[in-house]
């Protein structure tokens, strides 16, 4: 009924879950904290979700606006994920966003470190291949998550210390990396037409 379907939602909170990397953002959320003091996880969650539903919406009609259709928007995210995989696995740093922020709500955590370029990307890409409705439940599962993760950041880097948000973080990259060559296959037909 209305398109619910909970494999769906599971897959699609899981791509979201791995993509927003909120788990392996909490070292840079500590930093965060220690430099301007206090978190608003609240207004932070709460823009990131606005963000990203907007976004989805808008999205498809903002690339048909420049010509562009969801096919090629799709394999240009499977490369976008597939970086952001490769940043997760080895440890590196390709995407460099710009440091120095005044308050720690909407810049830079709902954006773009919630809902930056990577999920945006992904929302568009899983749109092309989901109902809507469980890409909308998948964003607001995560968003729980996420406002539940930034309240007790500090609890769950003593719990895991290092390299369990090491070990996390890898996992999940690797599984991006599986996502990002599934949605590239998916694709890439497509754009021959």
């Amino acid at each position: 009924m209305f398109g619910l379907e909970i494999k769906e939602i599971a897959t699609i909170t899981m791509v979201l879950f791995a993509v927003i990397d909120i788990v392996g953002t909490i070292p840079i959320v500590v930093d965060l904290r220690a430099k301007v003091g206090h978190i608003e996880s609240e207004k932070a969650s709460i823009a990131a979700a606005i963000i990203m539903v907007v976004f989805l919406f808008v999205g498809e009609e903002l690339l048909k606006l420049i010509g562009i259709d969801v096919h090629s928007f799709a394999v240009a995210g499977s490369f976008v994920l597939f970086f952001l995989a490769l940043e997760m696995i080895l440890g590196i740093r390709i995407y460099k966003e710009e440091e120095e922020a005044s308050s720690a709500s909407i810049i830079p955590l709902a954006f773009p470190l919630i809902a930056g370029a990577g999920t945006m990307t992904t929302l568009l890409s899983l749109r092309s291949q989901f109902a809507t409705i469980n890409i909308i439940i998948a964003i607001v599962l995560n968003i729980i998550v996420v406002y539940a993760v930034l309240k007790s950041s500090a609890k769950i880097e003593k719990l895991l210390g290092k390299n369990g948000l090491g070990v996390i973080r890898k996992t999940f990259g690797v599984v991006l990396l599986a996502i990002a060559v599934k949605l590239f296959a998916s694709n890439v037909k497509g754009l021959f037409v």
